[in-house]
C-alpha cells in the first residue's frame, strides 16, 4: 500500500473540518492530515485533536504554515478560508509544487480572479475545484442521459436553486456570505455550483449573460415593530416570524451538533446554543443584519448554436434542493436533486435503454403520443438527507477523487473540475452579477478585456 498523501488543512470551518477533514480522518489509510492552519483557538484545536496533529503544527495563519511546508512534508493543502483568502495560499502552494483542494470560489471578484490566472499561467498547478456537484451521483447520471443522445440536441436548460428560508438566513443574511464586500456576490459564492453544471452540460461557453434580482425581503423595513438585534432578547414575533434563531438552532435542529451549529462557538449544548445567540451573529435579526446581498435572483445564457439556459436562485424555498428540467429535439429530462428522482420523456418510439444510469429504473408508455416514459432514482439509497450533509454524495466523492489523484500522480486523469475546467463558471457568475446591477447584456468575455 501507498503511504498515506500528507494534507494540511487551511480553515478548519464548516468546509475543512466537517466535510474534507472528515473525510481524511474515516480513511486514514489514505490521508492524514499533518497540519492545520485556523485563526481561531477552539476550531484549530478541536479539529487538530481529532487529527492527532502535533501541537507544533498547528498554525494560526496559513503563511506560517506555508513557510514550513517542506519541513511538514506535504503532499496537498486544502484552501477552505474565507472567501477573500483564495487566492494567496492557493498560489503559495502551487509554487511550491502542492496539489491544491480549492473550495469554491476560486476568487471572489473580477480582479482577484484575473489576478490568480496571471500568477498561475507558468506553473502547471494541480488544483481541484470545489465543485463537488460534478461528482454527485445524481448529476453524473444526468451528463450520461444528455451524452447519450436520447433527448437528442439539447434546446434548453432550466436550472432552480432552491437556497431554503433556513439556510439562506444562516448564510446569507447572518453568516459569512452576508456582504459582497467581505465575501462574494450571492450569485457567485453560492450559484456557481450550478453555473458549473450548466457550462458542464453545455459543453461550451456562452455569448451573452443577462440578469435580475434584488435584496427584496431581508432589511430593516421589513422589520418587525419593537424586533430587538438578536431574536433571544425578546422579540415580539418570535412566534411568527420563519427567521426566528432560537427556533432553528436550538428546537429544530436539537440533535445536530455538526454544519450548521458547530458555528455557533466552541459549547453546543442547549445551554451554550442559547448563549451564542443572545449576543452572536447567528443569533442576529434577519432584519437588522448588515447583510447585502441579493436575496432571490434570475439570469438567463445563450450560447452558440441557439442553446438557452436559465438559473433562478431563490431564498424563499420550503426544500433546500436543486430541479431542473432539460429540453431536447427528442425528448425531455427533469429531475429533483433532494430526492435524487429523474424522468425522461422520450419524443419517439424506441428502443430505448437507460438501465445503466440508476437503480430501479421504471418504463412505462405515459409518455407524449404513447411513447415511453423512463424514471430512476440516481441517489443510492444510503445517501445522507441533502439539507445538512454531502451535497447528495458530491463532497466525500470529489474528496476521494482528489486523494486519489495526488496518490497516483496522474492528477487531471482523475479530476474533472480541474482550475481550467472551473474558470468559466466563475466569469459566468460575475458576468452575472455585473447584468442585475447594470441592469443590461453582456456579451461573453467582456469583463476579462
Amino acid at each position: 500500500m501507498p503511504d498515506p498523501v500528507r494534507v494540511a488543512v487551511l480553515g478548519a470551518g464548516g468546509r475543512g473540518a466537517q466535510t474534507y477533514g472528515r473525510w481524511f480522518l474515516e480513511n486514514p489509510g489514505r490521508s492524514r492530515v499533518v497540519a492545520v492552519a485556523e485563526p481561531l483557538d477552539h476550531r484549530r484545536d478541536t479539529f487538530a485533536d481529532r487529527a492527532g496533529v502535533l501541537p507544533e503544527n498547528r498554525y494560526a495563519s496559513w503563511r506560517g504554515l506555508m513557510a514550513d511546508s517542506a519541513g511538514l512534508g506535504l503532499d496537498a493543502v486544502v484552501v477552505a478560508l474565507p472567501d477573500e483568502d483564495h487566492v494567496e495560499p492557493t498560489v503559495a502552494a502551487a509554487e511550491r509544487g502542492l496539489a491544491v483542494l480549492l473550495e469554491k470560489p476560486i476568487a471572489p471578484d473580477r480582479a482577484s480572479l484575473l489576478d490568480l490566472e496571471e500568477r498561475l499561467s507558468g506553473l502547471k498547478p494541480r488544483i481541484a475545484v470545489a465543485h463537488v456537484l460534478r461528482e454527485a451521483p445524481f448529476w453524473r447520471s444526468v451528463r450520461q442521459a444528455v451524452s447519450s443522445g436520447t433527448i437528442g440536441d439539447p434546446v434548453t436548460i432550466r436550472i432552480e436553486e432552491n437556497i431554503g428560508f433556513w439556510h439562506f438566513a444562516h448564510s446569507y443574511v447572518r453568516g459569512n456570505w452576508r456582504r459582497t464586500d467581505t465575501s462574494s456576490p450571492m450569485v457567485l459564492a453560492k450559484t456557481c455550483h450550478d453555473l458549473d453544471i450548466i457550462r458542464w452540460l453545455a459543453e461550451r461557453a456562452p455569448e451573452r449573460v443577462s440578469s435580475m434580482g434584488s435584496l427584496v425581503h431581508f432589511h430593516s423595513g421589513n422589520a418587525p415593530e419593537g424586533a430587538p438585534t438578536h431574536c433571544a432578547k425578546g422579540c415580539p414575533a418570535a412566534d411568527t416570524c420563519p427567521f426566528h434563531a432560537p427556533r432553528y438552532y436550538a428546537e429544530a435542529l436539537a440533535d445536530v451538533d455538526g454544519w450548521p451549529v458547530a458555528l455557533l462557538g466552541p459549547d453546543v449544548s442547549p445551554q451554550g446554543r442559547m448563549a451564542a445567540l443572545e449576543d452572536g451573529p447567528y443569533g442576529r435579526c434577519v432584519y437588522r443584519s448588515d447583510n447585502d446581498v441579493a436575496d432571490h435572483q434570475q439570469t438567463v445564457f445563450s450560447f452558440p448554436g441557439g442553446l438557452t439556459a436559465s438559473l433562478t436562485t431563490s431564498a424563499f424555498t420550503g426544500a433546500n434542493t436543486r430541479t431542473f428540467q432539460i429540453t431536447g429535439s427528442r425528448g425531455e429530462l427533469s429531475g429533483r436533486m433532494e430526492s435524487g428522482e429523474l424522468r425522461l420523456e422520450s419524443f419517439a418510439p424506441g428502443p430505448h435503454d437507460l438501465s445503466r444510469l440508476g437503480e430501479d429504473m421504471r418504463v412505462s408508455a405515459n409518455g407524449p403520443l404513447g411513447h415511453p416514459v423512463h424514471e430512476w432514482n440516481a441517489v443510492p439509497s444510503s445517501s445522507e438527507a441533502a439539507d445538512h450533509r454531502g451535497h447528495a454524495g458530491g463532497d466525500d466523492a470529489l474528496t476521494e477523487r482528489f486523494v486519489d489523484a495526488v496518490a497516483s500522480g496522474d492528477f487531471e486523469g482523475h479530476v474533472a473540475t480541474t482550475l481550467e475546467a472551473s474558470l468559466d463558471s466563475h466569469w459566468m457568475a460575475l458576468a452575472a452579477e455585473h447584468s442585475r446591477l447594470t441592469d443590461r447584456t453582456l456579451a461573453w468575455g467582456e469583463l476579462r478585456t
